[in-house]
C-alpha cells in the first residue's frame, strides 16, 4: 500500500508537471505569433517604403547617366539625391526568440519541427544585417562625393518643419557639373541600389516565412 501510494503521487507529480510544460509552451507560442504579426505588419510598410525609394534612386541614376537631362531638372534630382537614399534599420521583434534562446526554454518546445521552423524564420534577420552594413559603407561614399555636387544649403532648404523633405518648385544649380563627379555618384548610386534590392528581397522571404510558420504555430497548437 504505501509503494502504490508513493508510486501514485509520483505519477501525478509527473502529470502536474507535464501540464505546467505544456502551458508554459503555449504562452511561448502565444507571444511568438503576436511577436509574428507584428513584424508582418511593420515588413509590410517597410517593403512599400522601399520599393517606392529604389523607384526614385532608379530614376536619379538615370538622369546621373544623362547629363544632358540635369540641366533644367536641378530641382528634381536635389530631391531624388537627398530622398531616395535614406535606408531605414529594418526593426524586427524577436523579444520571444531570444527569451527562448538565452534562457534554454527551447526545451518547452516538444516539436523538432517547430523548434526548426521558428530558427529559420529569425535566421534571415543576421543576413539583412550584412546588407544593411554594406549598404550604409557604400552611403558613406556616395555622401562625400555628393558634398562636391550639391549645395547644402538647398538640401537645407527643403526640410520641413517635422523633419520630410519637400521638393522645391526652383532649379537651384549644382555646385559642379563635372561629368566624372556625376559619374563617380552615379556608381555609388547603382552599388547601393543592388544592395537595396538585396535587402527588399530578403525582407519579402522574410514576411513569406512569418505567414507560413504563423498558419503553422495556429493549427499546430489549435489556436484558430
Amino acid at each position: 500500500m504505501l509503494f502504490l501510494a508513493v508510486f501514485c503521487g509520483f505519477l501525478a507529480e509527473n502529470i502536474r508537471e507535464h501540464q505546467i510544460e505544456q502551458a508554459r509552451e503555449k504562452q511561448y507560442i502565444l507571444s511568438l505569433i503576436a511577436d509574428l504579426k507584428e513584424n508582418d505588419q511593420v515588413i509590410s510598410h517597410e517593403l512599400n517604403f522601399q520599393k517606392t525609394r529604389i523607384v526614385m534612386m532608379d530614376s536619379m541614376i538615370n538622369m546621373l547617366n544623362n547629363p544632358n537631362q540635369v540641366r533644367g531638372h536641378e530641382g528634381l534630382l536635389y530631391y531624388f539625391a537627398r530622398i531616395s537614399p535614406r535606408l531605414r534599420t529594418l526593426t524586427v521583434n524577436n523579444r520571444t526568440f531570444e527569451q527562448l534562446k538565452n534562457s534554454g526554454n527551447f526545451r518547452f518546445i516538444r516539436k523538432i519541427e517547430t523548434s526548426n521552423r521558428i530558427m529559420a524564420y529569425y535566421e534571415s534577420i543576421p543576413l539583412i544585417r550584412q546588407i544593411e552594413e554594406l549598404y550604409f559603407g557604400e552611403f558613406d561614399h556616395y555622401k562625400t562625393i555628393a558634398s562636391g555636387i550639391f549645395d547644402p544649403a538647398v538640401f537645407i532648404s527643403m526640410e520641413t518643419k517635422n523633419g520630410e523633405i519637400a521638393r522645391t518648385d526652383q532649379n537651384p544649380p549644382l555646385q559642379s557639373y563635372d561629368p566624372n563627379l556625376i559619374k563617380q555618384l552615379s556608381i555609388f548610386a547603382v552599388y547601393m541600389n543592388g544592395s537595396g534590392r538585396g535587402i527588399l528581397r530578403v525582407a519579402e522571404e522574410l514576411k513569406r516565412k512569418g505567414g507560413i510558420i504563423m498558419d503553422y504555430l495556429q493549427k499546430e497548437y489549435h489556436l484558430q
